[in-house]
């Protein structure tokens, strides 16, 4: 069974939101942010151990191109937060169960 999502650009108003779809069992959230949409999909992953196979992303015909252009930034914005937070657990000792350290 192939895990996929979909997630679709929508306009509110003038206020935009992210539709995720779990294309298995059509579950849906309403996501206003990109950290709630990260969250969202965090948690409906974790429903098939996070193996999530694809996420197709798609956008409604109203959505403007300054709206687009936003939301590009803020997915920029998150995965360099992500990044930098990768980072930082990378560049830190941890400590094993024995007591000794190993990066």
């Amino acid at each position: 069974m192939a895990v996929i999502f979909t997630s679709t650009i929508k306009m509110d108003g003038d206020k935009w939101y992210i539709e995720l779809k779990d294309m298995v069992d059509e579950r849906v959230a309403k996501c206003l942010d990109m950290t709630e949409f990260a969250e969202k999909v965090e948690d409906f992953g974790s429903d098939y151990g996070g193996n999530i196979d694809s996420v197709n992303w798609y956008k409604d015909d109203n959505v403007p191109e300054p709206v687009m252009n936003e939301i590009r930034q803020a997915m920029a914005d998150h995965k360099a937060e992500i990044e930098e937070a990768q980072g930082e657990l990378n560049m830190n000792p941890q400590a094993a169960d024995d007591g000794e350290f190993r990066p």
